[in-house]
């Protein structure tokens, strides 16, 4: 009479059992599946399409077009504005990178030492970051006007002439850069005093008895700790400055990149192609040659920023 409700007994034990290894198996990718699912939708899926529609004659009426392979990808290759473009886009991001994470790594460290009123310097590095992009740009473009903005005028009172910012090329692509310097130092500047404020301050006490000096406690300490968030940086910073659109776009009122082009970028050419002139294949293959080169750059940058961070250990 027994025999039934221990066999039953025992097969509930085993479900729970079998439950048990696998929640402790399959429960780790549930949890991340959510991820994964959006971003395939928002962001694999958007990518993958984009690649089909670069290959094709695309016509936004019918939804479809004539397959035309890489023509698409040839006629931009063979289009000087492109090139234009391209240039003007690595202008820009070098002249606004470099600076805003030397700047952020600088500013930091300043902002992580023992200061009066902490918070509050903490807070303001982060205030240009939530002003809206267009509003920068707006300001930024009235400031760098080339007859009567505030840094001419300026300039002038010192006695130096006035800058052609909107007419010569790398002066346009200084003023651009500036503007996302202003807005983007302070973002990153939290993320690396985040990482600063982990290093274990037993570290700076014992280089500080050894009789090291602030300058060879930050090269020495602060920099190889860092390496991790410099590499998350360094590649935020090289996607973001590759897609600049906002800035170049608000810099004047006619937002086309300048008359000569002296500030257009790719993302604005993208725009100006696809929205400009409803050639959504070509724009789609512009688009692709974008993320290509985010790609290889972001993996250059990957590369010399792991040596850079490690040479340090490795010399020692």
């Amino acid at each position: 009479m027994t025999t039934r409700p221990a066999s039953r007994t025992g097969r509930r034990t085993e479900l729970r059992s079998t439950l048990a290894r696998w929640d402790v198996r399959y429960s780790p990718y549930a949890y991340i599946a959510p991820f994964f699912i959006v971003f395939g939708i928002t962001g694999l899926f958007p990518l993958a399409y984009t690649g089909f529609i670069a290959l094709h004659e695309w016509d936004i009426v019918r939804s479809s077009g004539e397959f035309i392979g890489i023509g698409n990808f040839a006629e931009v290759l063979a289009d000087r504005t492109f090139w234009v473009a391209l240039r003007n886009t690595m202008s820009i991001f070098l002249l606004s990178t470099i600076p805003q994470l030397a700047g952020a790594v600088v500013i930091a460290a300043l902002l992580d030492r023992n200061i009066r009123a902490k918070t509050f310097w903490r807070m303001g590095v982060l205030l240009p970051y939530i002003v809206a992009p267009v509003a920068v740009a707006l300001i930024f473009g009235n400031m760098f006007a080339d007859q009567y903005g505030l840094v001419n005028t300026m300039l002038q009172g010192i006695g130096i002439p006035p800058i052609a910012w909107h007419k010569d090329p790398f002066w346009s692509h200084i003023a651009i850069a500036t503007m996302i310097n202003f807005r983007w130092t302070g973002y990153n500047t939290l993320i690396l005093l985040a990482a600063m404020q982990a290093i274990p301050r037993d570290l700076y006490e014992a280089a500080a008895i050894d009789g090291a000096g602030p300058l060879r406690q930050f090269l020495s300490i602060t920099v190889p700790q860092l390496r991790p968030t410099l590499i998350f940086v360094v590649i935020t910073s090289t996607i973001g400055g590759l897609q600049i659109f906002d800035e170049p776009r608000m810099y004047d009122h006619n937002g086309a990149g300048g008359p000569d082009g002296q500030w257009l970028t790719l993302a604005l050419y993208l725009y100006n192609v696809g929205w400009g002139t409803f050639d959504f294949g070509r724009a789609a293959a512009i688009a692709w040659i974008l993320f290509l080169l985010i790609v290889v750059i972001g993996l250059i940058n990957l590369a010399v920023t792991s040596r850079i961070a490690t040479s340090d250990k490795g010399g020692r």
